[in-house]
């Protein structure tokens, strides 16, 4: 089966770009290129449209400079399952508009990328599942009419894993960024295959994060990516591929139009190489009025005018209280019972980690050290949150699943039949039954290399006779991660954010729906505990730090992490793709 690259086969795709690396224009009237030519890498949003507004540039000449770096470069890191047949002339468009006067917003003539799990009627929305190649949704995502309200233009579908890691789970996972359609994808931090014998199946050496892919806008394929987040989607892979990521308050953004795991715990959110960028971004993203399609648009109040711009204050440090929740998160800790301890930080984390604690209290923070996280400090097994896992391995059938939360298995048997229905008379597939079925046979055409457990223990759920188990797990995991979680331990010390390494916290946000945002901030070794050959140098993986709020924070948030960013400016571009 060929991969498409929107209506164009890849050998013409990229003899497309070749073209346009040879200054060819299928546009006549297309001005002469400007003294000083504008280059893409590395660009911010808001240098973009001042660089268009004085006429050095153009949206069109943006479009063509990446699809030039995507020729070159996409083959080494394979970020895209699609990138669309109408960006030169939806870029044409857009100036046409700047140049009668009229610009639709700050995204005017700026190429996004999206993740393939996002409704667009110009490409298909595959989820990276065989079963949807092709398949044009009949109705585009909110968020995404939202973007081109906003003067965006959708450049292109990212990879993920397969429908955003809900396909295998252990003890067979599919890699991250691994689906059926586009296969593996890789870090541009070091895009090469794990060499190892027990690895060896075209996975990258560097991981590149969770279900949505940093590695367009990392490698300046595109200006910025709209990931999904349910279990830490948006900021893990953020935090792999030095971007600013945002996953928002759970109702932020519209759901409308995106392939759901669970509506619990689902949201959209930017990915961008610095914080302003993902502020612009979400707020081109989040709708002016709620969304009918989403009644989880109402939990919080825009912005005026839906801009985040405004919060963007380097002096947002000073004063404000930052907690650092150490037990388990920073320090490991033994649980009664245990003969090991649990969570922690390896020697280059907890230095990386010391250095940005540091950067807080030198902007005039006042770091509460510790401010834990109550959930966390009971050695009680019961009550503590790392032993409250949700059901994701392919052991926890019925009956097997009394220690791990049902909320996502459940919500997917609910959540995509209910997808599945608003598609109109010719879906796909009617059910998740059906796709599982559809998959077993095909499996020679790779439908499920890695299996998918997590779709089969999702199957079996019966959404009437389970939902008192749901309801319960439901608030189990809200009294956790919330009532005694978060909001214990912002109370408690009377915090402005909490301050995690990297990823860790996204547990703790994902599963009340509270924003959490990630900086790019440090290079740490990667050395797994079965290590790479001798001779292979893997290259440092990049490694984030994370600020934690309450519902509807993200204000704040955005001040503090704009603060951070530019006293520190952490962010390197890739080498491995320059």
């Amino acid at each position: 089966m060929p991969r498409m690259i929107g209506t164009l086969s890849r050998v013409t795709f990229i003899a497309s770009l070749f073209a346009a690396a040879a200054g060819l224009s299928a546009c006549a009237s297309e001005p002469p290129p400007p003294p000083k030519p504008f280059d893409v890498v590395e660009a911010t949003i808001p240098e973009m449209q001042k660089a268009m507004a004085e006429g050095r540039v153009t949206s069109r000449r943006i479009v063509e400079q990446y699809l030039v770096r995507m020729g070159l470069y996409e083959e080494r890191v394979n970020a895209a399952l699609a990138v669309s047949g109408n960006a030169l002339a939806d870029a044409d468009a857009r100036d046409r508009e700047r140049a009668e006067g009229h610009v639709r917003g700050a995204l005017h003539g700026i190429p996004i990328g999206l993740k393939d799990n996002i409704h667009t009627t110009n490409m298909p929305t595959t989820g990276g599942a065989l079963r949807f190649v092709d398949f044009v949704p009949p109705y585009p995502a909110t968020l995404v009419q939202n973007l081109e309200q906003a003067g965006a233009i959708i450049f292109a579908k990212a990879t993920l894993t397969e429908l955003a890691a809900y396909t295998s789970g252990p003890p067979n996972a599919a890699p991250g960024n691994f689906n059926g359609v586009g296969k593996h994808a890789y870090n541009p931090y070091d895009p090469r295959m794990d060499p190892r014998p027990d690895t060896f199946d075209g996975r990258p050496a560097l991981g590149t994060g969770g279900s949505s892919s940093g590695a367009g806008p990392a490698a300046n394929f595109w200006t910025a990516s709209v990931g999904t987040d349910t279990q830490g989607s948006v900021i893990i892979p953020s935090s792999a591929a030095m971007l600013a990521g945002i996953r928002p308050t759970i109702g932020r953004i519209s759901r409308w139009g995106v392939i759901p795991i669970t509506l619990d715990q689902d949201t959209a959110g930017p990915m961008a190489r610095t914080v302003t960028d993902a502020a612009i971004l979400l707020g081109a993203m989040e709708g002016a009025q709620p969304d009918p399609n989403d009644e989880m648009t109402k939990r919080c109040q825009p912005p005026p005018d839906r801009d985040y711009t405004k919060f963007l204050d380097a002096g947002a440090l000073k004063g404000a209280r930052i907690g650092i929740p150490r037990k388990f998160f920073y320090d490991s800790m033994t649980l009664a019972g245990d003969t090991r301890p649990r969570g922690g930080l390896n020697q280059a984390q907890a230095a990386a980690m010391a250095e940005a604690i540091e950067a807080l209290r030198k902007q005039g923070a006042e770091v509460v050290d510790p401010a834990d996280i109550p959930s966390v400090l009971d050695t009680n097994p019961d009550r503590h949150i790392s032993q409250w896992r949700w059901c994701g391995s392919g052991s926890q059938v019925r009956g097997k699943d009394q220690d791990c939360s049902i909320v996502l298995k459940y919500g997917m048997k609910r959540d995509f039949n209910r997808w599945l229905g608003s598609l109109g008379e010719h879906p796909p597939v009617a059910s998740l039954h059906e796709l599982r079925e559809w998959n077993l046979a095909n499996q020679k055409a790779d439908s499920i290399r890695y299996g998918q457990s997590r779709l089969d223990i999702s199957d079996e759920v019966d959404l009437e006779r389970d939902r008192p188990r749901y309801e319960a797990d439901r608030a189990r995991d809200l009294e956790l991660t919330a009532t005694r979680g978060i909001d214990a331990a912002m109370k408690a010390h009377r915090l402005d954010a909490l301050f995690f390494p990297s990823s860790s916290g996204v547990t703790l946000a994902a599963r009340p729906g509270y924003p959490m945002l990630t900086v790019p901030f440090a290079l740490v070794p990667n050395a797994p505990t079965a290590p790479f050959p001798e001779g292979f140098n893997a290259k440092p993986s990049p490694y984030g730090v994370s600020f934690v709020g309450s519902a509807c924070s993200e204000p704040r948030l955005i001040a503090l992490a704009y603060a951070f960013e530019q006293a520190t400016k952490k962010r390197v571009p890739p080498s491995s793709v320059p």
